[in-house]
């Protein structure tokens, strides 16, 4: 697993032992960045299920202003930090070590607002995590140019809209898919 583009280019990112932590594929992390484009430029962005860190790495080398990332699982963790360590890039980088729902229901420590939100849980608990969304954590999450990016399973069906945020795209690879939520302008409400 190595950084696809920007500053850290080719640079080796820790991976995990095992297939407990299932990292976000380069195919689908390359999809991932090409679609958000010029928006990272500058951006804070939030990473939610972090798990190796790879997407929150990858966003800071493309050049994102900030980076937070939430993980509760101790070895994804452990990688994380490593991979923090060993790109020297700490101090563009908060790393929340609880669980999402306690990030989501703390809006103290959300260090936002973000531009990009990317939430990659595990498969089997994404109809959960979109549970947790609830229409007034959306609302105050997301500001009118926020996006989140959802990475799920192909076979998940997700919702058209979480809260006032709609999806507007769906993409997919595979057995993977991404879609991606905004909220749309007052005018087009």
């Amino acid at each position: 697993m190595r950084v696809i583009a920007g500053t850290h280019r080719g640079r080796r990112l820790r991976r995990p032992q095992g297939s407990a932590i299932r990292p976000t594929s380069d195919r689908v992390r390359e999809a991932l960045f090409s679609i958000i484009g010029n928006r990272l430029l500058n951006s804070r962005f939030l990473d939610l299920y972090a798990g190796t860190g790879a997407i929150g790495v990858e966003a800071l080398s493309r050049g994102a202003a900030h980076v937070t990332c939430v993980e509760s699982d101790a070895a994804a963790l452990t990688l994380l930090r490593r991979n923090v360590e060993d790109c020297g890039i700490a101090d563009g980088m908060t790393i929340y070590a609880h669980p999402v729902e306690h990030f989501l229901q703390r809006p103290d420590r959300w260090g936002g607002p973000y531009q990009i939100i990317f939430a990659d849980p595990p498969y089997e608990r994404t109809l959960e995590f979109i549970d947790l969304l609830s229409e007034t954590i959306v609302d105050r999450f997301f500001a009118a140019e926020t996006w989140l990016i959802l990475e799920h399973a192909n076979k998940t069906s997700v919702p058209s809209a979480l809260g006032a945020a709609i999806r507007t795209r769906h993409y997919r690879y595979g057995d993977t898919a991404l879609s991606r939520y905004s909220i749309p302008d007052t005018e087009q409400r």
